[in-house]
């Protein structure tokens, strides 16, 4: 292999993850509880991002007014095509891959 063809599988830089992650699977945390999986289609340097074949996960907590416990409850829904918009992002994580 070239050196000119190297650089597609070499991580220098936090963008370059997000490269390697396009048309693969990839998991989204965001603000508010929210949880987003499925392929990442486009992304730019705002880390807006177009996500196809997407399992949006909202977690709520709700508190319990009589023994004051924390109460989880989780929504699923599904979506064919979804824009993020980049400044609701907290991570993003690729799908496994070895050697890594």
């Amino acid at each position: 292999m070239t050196d000119a063809q190297e650089p597609s599988n070499v991580i220098e830089e936090p963008f370059d993850l997000i490269r390697m992650s396009l048309d693969e699977k990839v998991y989204v945390k965001m603000k508010n509880g929210r949880e987003l999986r499925g392929k990442l289609f486009a992304y730019d340097q705002h880390l807006n991002m177009v996500l196809g074949d997407v399992e949006e996960t909202i977690t709520t907590v709700e508190v319990d007014e009589d023994t004051y416990e924390e109460l989880f409850k989780s929504t699923k829904r599904s979506i064919q095509m979804l824009f993020v918009r980049g400044d609701g992002v907290i991570l993003v994580s690729p799908p496994t891959r070895p050697g890594y």
